[in-house]
């Protein structure tokens, strides 16, 4: 994912949150919908992340030090995970309590078309923003499905938009029907059945950004292409016949670390391996330019090794 397409999204979802959240609040102060509370907690929470984003990003492009030689990019990672954190507590659980406390106590909404136009409004500034995560996401995913976007990004802030704006929209669509059922009916209760439905919606999208930015924490290999991709570049036939094994592990979205075993002709002088190493490297570079990071390790491979040769076999 390239940064600059995702700090468009952030900054396109932060500009719409922010309106939205006074314009709920607002509402919220003339109708006394719940709803409205809950969804200006929510587009207020949405706020603070699209922050967090912006600020992982950024300390993400730190250089590295001797304490941590590997760079920062992993910052990128531990930020959406506290996005996931504060949409579950901040806005979900929120969400359900404030619901709960409609239900047990409802009240009429009052001046109706505060609320009704604050939720249309909002719903045409959530589809800006997220056709804008739409876009962004479009130039970066290929040929994958949505589902797969999500689950294989190794780039957290494209899943994280998208995933907060869907659920922003549903979230505003639940919101206008319980105030909607509250006004047809005179009964408040549809209002705080609103805002429960509200509050389940957001934990649920909270345990999948949990889900997934923890396997990123946790640190996931490079996808299948480049995997192949680097595999490929390694083995030029001659200097470097095959690899024996190799391991990968993202330091970063951007940023690639590679350990791999090759095998090398077994009378290749230590001078030939140092030249073919460096080649290696090279083309690999080239092949992927996220690999930042390669450890080569060569060796000979048994089926190379002569009869009665002492070295073990892999």
């Amino acid at each position: 994912m390239s940064a600059s397409g995702g700090t468009k999204a952030i900054v396109a979802a932060l500009a719409a949150n922010l309106s939205i959240a006074v314009a709920k609040f607002v509402a919220f102060l003339f109708s006394g919908s719940s709803s409205m509370l809950a969804e200006s907690v929510h587009s207020l929470a949405d706020s603070g992340n699209q922050g967090l984003l912006l600020l992982g990003g950024k300390r993400a492009r730190r250089e590295a030090t001797p304490q941590h030689p590997f760079g920062y990019g992993r910052e990128r990672y531990i930020y959406a995970f506290l996005v996931s954190i504060v949409l579950f507590s901040l806005g979900g659980m929120f969400a359900l309590y404030e619901g709960y406390e409609k239900i047990k106590a409802p009240h009429p909404v009052e001046h109706w078309y505060w609320p009704v136009g604050v939720l249309v409004f909002a719903i045409v500034a959530e589809v800006f923003s997220f056709r804008t995560a739409i876009k962004e996401s479009n130039q970066v995913r290929g040929t994958l499905s949505w589902k797969e976007f999500v689950r294989r990004s190794k780039a957290p802030e494209l899943p994280v938009v998208l995933l907060e704006d869907l659920g922003a929209l549903v979230g505003l669509v639940l919101a206008l029907g319980g105030v909607g059922l509250a006004l047809a009916t005179g009964d408040g209760l549809w209002d705080g059945i609103g805002t429960l439905c509200i509050g389940v919606l957001l934990i649920l999208i909270a345990l999948v950004l949990a889900v997934e930015t923890k396997s990123l924490l946790l640190g996931e290999a490079a996808g299948p292409d480049d995997i192949r991709a680097i595999e490929a570049a390694l083995v030029d036939g001659t200097t470097v016949t095959r690899v024996i094994h190799m391991r990968t592990l993202h330091l970063g979205p951007e940023e690639l670390l590679v350990a791999a075993k090759i095998a090398v002709p077994r009378n290749s002088t230590a001078g030939r391996i140092a030249t073919a190493i460096d080649a290696a490297e090279a083309r690999v570079r080239t092949a992927c330019p996220i690999a930042r990071v390669i450890y080569l390790e060569p060796d000979v491979h048994r089926d190379d090794r002569t009869e009665g040769d002492p070295t073990p076999a892999h």
